[in-house]
């Protein structure tokens, strides 16, 4: 006669959940480190050109005209206010560098 009663799974069953969690974790870096950025699109979000800005937007046409001598530091400034009204923010830190 068996005296040991049938309990349940055990503690054993928690194993199955660490080893999804495992494999879930697995799939995602594998995916974000070699090419993820193929699934989304080259201009989406996080994709190579999010941080490159247009070489034809009126904010880098402004930024060239001001290192080809053209226009003065306050002209510039002034310009690029205006421009960031009208055509959104740019991340910049206080020296103009973007970020």
């Amino acid at each position: 006669m068996n005296t040991l009663a049938h309990a349940g799974p055990g503690p054993w069953i928690l194993f199955f959940p660490l080893v999804w969690a495992a494999v879930i974790i697995t799939v995602v870096t594998v995916l974000r480190r070699f090419g993820w950025h193929r699934f989304r699109g080259p201009g989406g979000p996080g994709g190579p050109t999010a941080s490159r800005v247009d070489e034809q937007s009126p904010i880098a046409l402004l930024g060239h005209r001001f290192a080809a001598g053209e226009i003065d530091e306050d002209e510039y400034w002034r310009r690029l206010t205006v421009l960031e009204e009208q055509f959104g923010r740019i991340n910049t830190d206080g020296k103009g560098r973007r970020s």
